[in-house]
């Protein structure tokens, strides 16, 4: 006997509500930035890959067309005093939006807080950076005189424009229902209500559970042997300092394809 049509009405309408939550979690939107553009992952102190890129890319994109790149210029590689400068010059030019990634941060937090944030940001690269501005002599302990001097000598070899250029740096970039971060983003929220350190250092469910707002993230932090995108991310991070391969993703309406080095 054929359940009443009220009664598959009221199953039904108690079901929707999963299988709406059910498609948000495994259904992709289609990719639709207000127009084209392109964001680069990771450079890491590697200015002659980033120059390479750059000049393949003008090949690649329309005239005009927006440029994110998505943080961590500096550290490990080499040249990150070439990086930040050719980047602040692009960024004068507004031929580049460049974002703050989680090594800028750990940079900032060196100049402000010597003591505290030096050790770990010379373990995580920091060293690298230092020796590309001509800043030698690393601290050998613990005494607040000796980073704090090394800061000193640092923000004198920056120069007080291109600190003042790397603390403006945003967190996030968006056309249309792609953002553009340096981490991720926590797929329970709206990408307008992050905090400040989940984009800069990720979220733990952030490769596991897709949005449900139909926003795509193109992001960096997380290496990946090639770059992809599924579930709604766009991962770039090809570890240029490390394996010589830098990459940008170019997005269109509908689709993604990847440039490297």
């Amino acid at each position: 006997m054929a359940p009443p049509p009220g009664h598959i009405t009221e199953v039904v309408m108690r079901f929707l509500p999963r299988l709406r939550s059910f498609l948000g979690r495994h259904i992709d939107a289609p990719l639709d930035p207000d127009a084209p553009f392109a964001a680069i992952g990771d450079v890491h102190g590697r200015d002659d890959l980033l120059e390479r890129l750059l000049g393949r890319l003008e090949g690649e994109l329309p005239a005009g067309a927006p440029l994110v790149l998505l943080g961590d210029y500096v550290d490990r590689g080499a040249a990150s005093a070439g990086v930040l400068r050719r980047l602040q010059a692009l960024d004068a030019e507004a031929r580049v939006t460049c974002l703050c990634g989680n090594h800028e941060a750990m940079l900032i937090e060196f100049l402000d807080y010597p003591v505290l944030a030096g050790p770990r940001w010379l373990r995580n690269g920091g060293v690298q950076t230092l020796e590309s501005f001509g800043v030698t002599g690393m601290p050998a302990g613990p005494e607040a005189s000796d980073w704090e001097a090394l800061r000193d000598r640092f923000r004198g070899a920056m120069g007080g424009d291109l600190e003042t250029w790397l603390r403006a740096r945003p967190l996030r970039w968006q056309s249309g229902n792609v953002a553009a971060v340096h981490a991720g983003a926590d797929p329970a929220r709206p990408l307008s209500d992050q905090r400040d350190d989940v984009l800069l250092w990720g979220h733990p469910s952030f490769a596991t559970m897709r949005r449900r707002d139909g926003t795509w993230v193109v992001h960096g932090h997380t290496i990946v042997p090639r770059p992809a995108a599924a579930g709604g991310r766009i991962s770039v991070d090809t570890g240029a300092y490390a394996t010589g391969v830098l990459t940008a993703a170019i997005v269109e309406p509908g689709s993604v394809r990847f440039v490297s080095t």
